[in-house]
């Protein structure tokens, strides 16, 4: 079965997002834990969850991806930047286990000027300062397309992220399809290869999610600007190919693509009728 989704506004709860998901064809979403700029979380509605888990369960709903806001840099030079990051962070978490085995994606970074090995070791100590072993959910790293001083631009470097990290079994992977495009790893013409290469540095055991967004810029141009599903540089038949490849057809895959709800059904559709039961 297609695991689906897009990304949804939080602003009116859990169950709002799981209704807006089955009118537009998804049985997952991808949601920002609070305002993607910043700012306070809105609080936590018990009996929301509860319809929101009963809606889940009836609907055989994937695992939801929580996205953390762009503000977050555990990795900046700023020292109050790094701790406010973990704090948010680790109120996010905490709120996450209100619906508990689900994921939570960030991006590690930018070391701006300090340097990738400064921004892995700062990235390092922000996660074995946050996760606690008997959490339930997943956090996730983002491939990212390397523009700036952005971490996480490599496999390599996520790797060693995970390896520095203590609790390493609590961490995944969230592959962005225009990231890694636009980073260098050409999954158009060499999505196996792309795969080989994941698995022999990082492992496929730690892929966990994907993001699915085409690409407004060429091959390797480090811009991270998404497109709509078939009309960037991608093409269609590559996300017809990562949807049905054995290696990644059972994870959940994530549109975050600029569209509106109406956009995001039809690409949904389109992507449903591709898919080899």
């Amino acid at each position: 079965m297609l695991t689906i989704g897009c990304h949804l506004s939080a602003s009116k709860g859990y169950s709002h997002m799981a209704e807006e998901a089955i009118s537009i064809g998804a049985n997952t979403f991808q949601f920002f834990t609070r305002n993607p700029r910043g700012g306070k979380a809105k609080d936590i509605d018990e009996e929301d969850v509860k319809s929101f888990l009963k809606i889940a369960t009836e609907n055989n709903f994937g695992k939801i991806l929580a996205h953390a806001p762009y503000t977050i840099n555990v990795c900046s030079a700023d020292e109050n930047t790094r701790e406010f990051g973990i704090t948010t962070m680790k109120d996010d978490l905490a709120r996450m286990e209100y619906t508990p085995y689900n994921m939570y994606n960030f991006h590690p970074g930018s070391h701006v000027g300090q340097g990738v090995e400064v921004g892995i070791s700062y990235i390092v100590k922000a996660l074995n300062e946050l996760i606690i072993p008997n959490q339930t959910t997943t956090i996730l790293l983002e491939t990212m397309a390397g523009k700036g001083s952005e971490v996480g631009r490599t496999f390599e470097e996520l790797q060693q992220i995970i390896k520095g990290v203590n609790h390493s079994e609590k961490l995944g992977v969230c592959l962005d399809t225009c990231h890694v495009y636009d980073a260098g790893y050409d999954i158009v013409n060499d999505l196996d290869g792309v795969l080989q290469k994941f698995d022999d540095i990082i492992g496929l055991e730690r892929l966990k999610a994907i993001h699915m967004n085409d690409s407004k810029n060429p091959f390797e141009s480090h811009k991270d600007r998404h497109e709509k599903i078939g009309e960037g540089s991608l093409g269609l038949d590559t996300f017809v190919k990562i949807i049905n490849h054995p290696k990644l057809r059972n994870l959940p895959f994530y549109l975050e693509t600029p569209n509106e709800l109406d956009g995001y059904a039809k690409e949904i559709a389109v992507l449903r009728e591709n898919y080899k039961e």
